[in-house]
């Protein structure tokens, strides 16, 4: 399992934050793009934003919780995340968008809510390379680990072994949730990480818990 580190909520500036995700042992850093219309506020100035990600060395995890996507992913594929993931719920054509991922040399995800029906993304699980499973409401750090997330993870894992993707699960992951997503190949952890003293013991915590 690997794990990206979100900087959505956390007591430091999205700066500091962001430095010290790039130099922990994390393996991405997860960016949870929001533009207040899709779900949320909007929490990002593009040209803010990818000045400061374009300073770091750590590679990419790209969350696009947007209405615009192509906009969004021609502007922040230059600088090479590791992927690009987008709602399903988003005003656009999936297919269209995961190729136009795809022929920039990066990796594409499509993004569930707790909300969103599996039949939804199933005419797609040829094309994407990741599926990012949300474990809370998008739109805000720091909530709960929805339970039933477990099995929705159960029912991905079962396409999984026809289909070649990626799972990912984004929220409420701590030491203890992270049980319920062990299965998952990436899992995203927010404040957990984020509002403790050493990111590197926290993260160590999460990988001896799987």
């Amino acid at each position: 399992m690997k794990i990206a580190v979100s900087f959505l909520k956390s007591p430091d500036s999205k700066e500091k934050t962001i430095e010290k995700i790039s130099s922990s042992t994390a393996d991405y850093i997860h960016v949870d793009l929001m533009d207040g219309k899709l779900y949320g506020e909007k929490n990002f100035d593009k040209e803010e934003m990818y000045q400061l990600l374009e300073q770091q060395n750590k590679p990419l995890d790209i969350h696009l919780m947007t209405e615009d996507i192509e906009e969004y992913i021609d502007y922040f594929s230059k600088l090479k995340p590791s992927f690009i993931t987008f709602h399903i719920e988003a005003n656009c054509n999936p297919l269209k968008m995961l190729h136009h991922i795809k022929q920039k040399q990066i990796k594409a995800g499509l993004a569930i809510s707790p909300d969103t029906k599996l039949e939804k993304i199933i005419p797609y699980l040829n094309e994407v390379d990741l599926i990012l499973v949300m474990s809370v409401i998008p739109g805000k750090g720091g909530q709960s680990f929805l339970p039933c997330t477990k099995n929705r993870l159960k029912e991905l894992i079962e396409y999984q072994k026809k289909y070649s993707f990626l799972i990912n699960v984004d929220g409420g992951i701590n030491n203890l949730t992270i049980n319920e997503v062990k299965q998952a190949n990436i899992i995203v952890s927010g404040s957990f990480i984020c509002y403790s003293k050493n990111y590197n013991e926290t993260i160590d915590l999460l990988r001896n818990q799987v």
